[in-house]
Formats: structure tokens, sequence, C-alpha cells
């Protein structure tokens, strides 16, 4: 289930933001207080747009297993102006499906509800998961839009980055 975050998800998203195994592709891990942050970004975002990421539930049982949906990219991104669908889930709840169903509801709700004509994903090109749960829904990359991430220093094995793109 995809559902607004609550205060009840804080201390998991930010147990989940300093996982090892969920950074390895995303550089530095927040601190608490940067993930809260995230997650007030992420209701303002929601609020102004009617769309955004959303936590996600197992249903049935609650239990949270990360988030999932779609964000305007920042400006200082190559592929920008754009809006970018991404996914961070336990490692726990990796290999269920979760990413993928999850991801290709947001496609669906971001081409529907959301009025959106394009939606990119991007990641390190060492990123094998991520590119694959982009292929299985739908996206297609877009190999002259591959770019290094500005963020990220000339020296970082994550600098590379991959571009998908998806249209309804």
């Amino acid at each position: 289930m995809l559902r607004p975050f609550e205060d009840r998800d804080l201390a998991t998203f930010a147990a989940l933001n300093a996982d090892p195994a969920v950074t390895e592709f995303l550089g530095q891990a927040p601190t608490r207080a940067e993930s809260d942050a995230m997650v007030q970004r992420f209701a303002v975002e929601m609020a102004r747009e009617g769309w955004g990421f959303w936590a996600v539930e197992i249903t049935g049982s609650g239990a949270f297993v990360g988030m999932v949906g779609l964000h305007r990219v920042s400006e200082a991104l190559p592929c920008a102006p754009a809006v970018e669908i991404g996914w961070r889930l336990a490692p726990s709840h990796w290999g269920a499906g979760y990413a993928t169903e999850a991801a290709a509801a947001s496609l669906a709700y971001g081409f529907g509800a959301g009025g959106l004509r394009e939606i990119v994903a991007f990641t390190a090109v060492i990123n094998h998961r991520s590119r694959a749960v982009m292929e299985r829904i739908g996206m297609v990359r877009d190999a002259g839009g591959d770019f290094d991430h500005p963020q990220l220093g000339t020296d970082s094995a994550l600098r590379a980055h991959v571009l998908y793109r998806a249209s309804p």
C-alpha cells in the first residue's frame, strides 16, 4: 500500500536511511534530523503536486517497507526540468517485488491523475538492482542522457549515472 508518511514512520525510515546496504549507491547516510527533514519535504511536495514520495506498507500487516514515488529533480541535474521516480526499501524486503509493484503504481498515478507526460529515473551505473526495476516497469534507457552526477566528486565510483525515461 502507498500512503503519506506518518510520524510513526520516522524512526524506521531513519534506520532504513542509515543502513549501509541502502546507502551503498546513494552516498553518505543522512542523520536522523536530515531523514526527518526529508519526510517533511515529502509532505510539502505531496500537498503542492498531488504526488510525491509515499510510504510503502505491506497490506494487512502494517509493516513499513520504505518509500517509492515521484519527485521534481534538482535544477542542477542535466535531465532537469523533469519528474523522477525513485524508491528506497529496507534490505529485508528486497527481492519480494515491492519496489517493482509500487514503482509501477507510481508511474500509473503520475501518468493518470498526475497528468505527467514523461517520468525519468536515474542511478549510478553500477546499481544493477535499481536498473533492473527501471526496466521491469517499462522504462527505457536514454544512453545519450547518461551523465556524471554534479554533486559527486570526480573520484566517486557513484558519479557515472544512467538515465531512463518513460512516457504514457
